[in-house]
């Protein structure tokens, strides 16, 4: 019979329960060697830093023109020729189309002439019939005078007769109704004289007047009906359509040409109000689409709010080098509505999503220990980001590598240089 056979159970109970100990220590001996031996993380990190950062307020928004005309016809006739494509650039004032006028020019023609003939009366009027009937009418006044005079004498030398007996009574009595009627006859032509010079001239003249005012404002309007014949551009820009060719008749208020000026784009947004409230117009601004970033400035802030979708409607406008960027087209645009002078600042690379929610930042020790810290964001520029609370001015996060690293592990931090001789080592195996 072998020893462990005679071995008490209390005693086999003890060995066992050593060994199982020993067995255990061991494992644990070797977890920690092995926690030991595993490296820390290599990571890169930047300072939290205090600064300024501009309030940049971004939204989607569609491209306008600066400027569109739709050009159309003020007369009914149909077109002659016209001398634009879609596509050609025009230049304000530049003729565009040609309509059937001849009607019309014959008429002005018409006109002209009449208004020539009123203006020919006028000064015969006020030139020749007037100075004349003036005349006439003050020699008749110095007829008269003359006629009185003699009457006159006459009445009185008989007067003298009869005193003396000379002369019958009756004969005096004669003399006296020539000279009543030689007295009214001078009375009636100075009367005439008066009319003459301050009636007949006047209203002569006004008359006349009349009659070429009239005239011309006659040949005005059909000269400004044959002038509609000639269709230009009101403003420089590019044909975008032309819906009509030569021999249609177009209707009056149907456009013929469109133009749109492209020197200059219009991007519309329509931004969220608490987004919103810090524009201002004048504010720089950047509109970003498929052909490239214009530098440009807020125009119009709509003081009403759409209803319908609580949001305000902002205008950028910039200059478009070039004619690249396109009406109708969906661009970025970017407003720095504000500048926050002073606050804490962390590269953007610096924030990771937390576990319960929000974000959070890895902060770095003196030791080596990564911390995490949760933090409140305000402000994005670029690559900067806001920071409200979490973090103190000096602190160093992690910017890369901080993915996976738990709260409280090792750390070793790496340049960037070093990050650069890590990949050409990797290239030159």
């Amino acid at each position: 019979m072998s020893n462990e056979a005679n071995m008490p159970s209390w005693l086999a109970v003890g060995v066992l329960s050593a060994a199982l100990l020993l067995a255990g220590c061991g494992k644990a001996e070797k977890k920690a060697a092995a926690d030991e031996a595993e490296p820390p993380t290599p990571v890169q990190v930047d300072d939290v830093t205090r600064g300024p950062i501009d309030v940049i307020v971004s939204g989607d928004a569609v491209l306008y023109p600066v400027n569109q005309a739709n050009v159309t016809s003020k007369i009914s006739a149909p077109l002659r020729r016209i001398l634009v494509n879609r596509g050609d650039h025009v230049k304000a004032g530049q003729l565009l189309a040609e309509i059937e006028s001849r009607d019309l020019a014959a008429s002005a023609e018409e006109s002209k002439n009449l208004l020539d003939q009123a203006q020919a009366n006028l000064q015969t009027t006020s030139g020749a019939t007037v100075p004349e009937d003036r005349t006439k009418a003050l020699g008749d006044v110095q007829s008269g005078q003359q006629a009185l005079d003699a009457a006159r004498k006459v009445y009185e030398s008989r007067v003298e007769l009869q005193k003396e007996g000379a002369l019958a009574q009756k004969l005096v009595d004669d003399a006296k109704v020539s000279m009543v009627q030689a007295q009214t006859q001078l009375e009636t032509a100075q009367r005439h004289l008066q009319s003459v010079q301050q009636v007949t001239s006047s209203e002569q003249v006004k008359g006349a007047q009349a009659q070429v005012n009239a005239a011309k404002a006659h040949y005005d309007s059909l000269a400004a009906q044959a002038g509609y014949a000639e269709v230009r551009s009101p403003i420089g820009g590019i044909v975008a359509d032309r819906p009509v060719y030569p021999g249609d008749t177009p209707q009056p208020g149907t456009p013929i040409v469109s133009i749109v000026d492209i020197s200059k784009v219009v991007a519309r947004a329509n931004i969220p109000v608490k987004d919103a409230a810090p524009v201002q117009v004048g504010r720089p601004a950047t509109i970003t689409g498929p052909d490239g970033v214009l530098p440009g400035k807020v125009t119009v802030v709509s003081p009403a709010v759409d209803p319908s979708t609580t949001t305000v409607q902002i205008w950028v406008e910039a200059d478009n080098p070039g004619e690249k960027m396109k009406p109708g087209a969906t661009v970025r645009v970017s407003i720095r509505a504000d500048l926050i002078k002073d606050t804490l600042l962390v590269p953007s690379a610096a924030l990771l999503n937390s576990d319960e929610g929000g974000e959070k930042v890895m902060v770095v020790d003196k030791n080596s220990i990564a911390h995490e810290r949760k933090v409140t964001v305000g402000v994005r520029e670029g690559n900067r980001v806001q920071i409200l609370g979490g973090v103190t001015e000096g602190e160093k996060v992690i910017t890369s590598g901080g993915l996976g690293v738990d709260d409280k592990a090792k750390v070793t931090i790496k340049s960037e240089e070093d990050e650069d001789e890590d990949d050409d080592s990797d290239d030159a195996k």
